[in-house]
């Protein structure tokens, strides 16, 4: 089965871009390349993806071909929930991207934004049978908050969609055993900070494991931890995101044509 997919537009030019779609091409092509400025890229391959306001029956994701500092909020391709470009485009989709996320797109309503990555310590975290460590900082924060989905090899069998579902349950946050890690919120500064709330818990892990076990933590610090959090509070995401788009202005705001 191939790897990416190519299909033509449903009818060219069927669908205007609305200012609605414009500004979140703008924010999700600024969220590209903050991926880019943290090192949360692998080559061309990984995907952010975010449904396009007002239209849950289409998502944006990333032309495959392009590395991340490549993405600007034109060259984004708008696609339906079966794959299919609702604009003449030149780029071809990553099959494995729409698997994952044309799935959760579809079953779950309320999310806006799915993110994908293969970072290093993720990956390394997401291939240990005991996967996130909760007694550091960050991993205390996610106790009971994620979920596990076994690897299946290369995501391009849609019939891999359903168990993943299943696996992921109403979780913001799935580690893909063996693969990567993925998180999901209504909006990209939400879905970030959840990403980066595990990343920084898995860098934190492996960083510890070449000094000696973990120090254990408790029932009752988790409860505290994860009551007093807020990878998921909307103003705290915002603020965060807004702070990195600001340095990435400052940096190269090409991202925007």
């Amino acid at each position: 089965m191939a790897l990416y997919m190519s299909k033509q537009a449903r009818e060219a030019q069927a669908v205007p871009v609305s200012d609605a779609e414009w500004a979140a091409r703008i924010e999700l092509a600024a969220c590209y390349r903050v991926f880019d400025h943290l090192g949360w890229t692998e080559m061309i391959f990984n995907h952010i993806t975010l449904k396009v306001p007002g239209a849950h029956e289409l998502f944006l994701i990333n032309p495959f071909g392009l590395h991340y500092r490549e993405v600007t909020a034109s060259n984004l391709v708008t696609i339906d929930l079966d794959g299919n470009p609702v604009r003449p485009t030149e780029y071809p989709i990553n099959r494995a991207g729409f698997v994952i996320h044309s799935a959760i797109h579809r079953a779950r309503h309320e999310v806006g934004c799915v993110m994908h990555t293969h970072t290093t310590t993720g990956m390394a975290v997401a291939s240990l049978d005991s996967g996130l460590a909760h007694d550091t900082f960050y991993g205390a924060m996610l106790f009971g908050q994620l979920a596990y989905h076994e690897f299946e090899g290369i995501t391009v069998n849609e019939g891999e969609q359903e168990r993943l579902l299943a696996s992921m349950g109403n979780k913001q946050v799935l580690i893909l055993r063996n693969h990567g890690l993925l998180t999901c919120g209504r909006t990209i500064p939400e879905a970030f900070m959840w990403l980066w709330t595990v990343q920084r818990a898995c860098d934190v892990q492996i960083a510890a494991a070449s000094a000696g076990p973990l120090r254990k933590l408790g029932m009752e610090v988790f409860e505290q931890a994860v009551r007093e959090s807020g990878p998921g509070e909307q103003a705290v995401g915002e603020a965060v995101f807004a702070s990195l788009v600001r340095m990435i202005d400052e940096k190269d705001p090409s991202y925007k044509r």
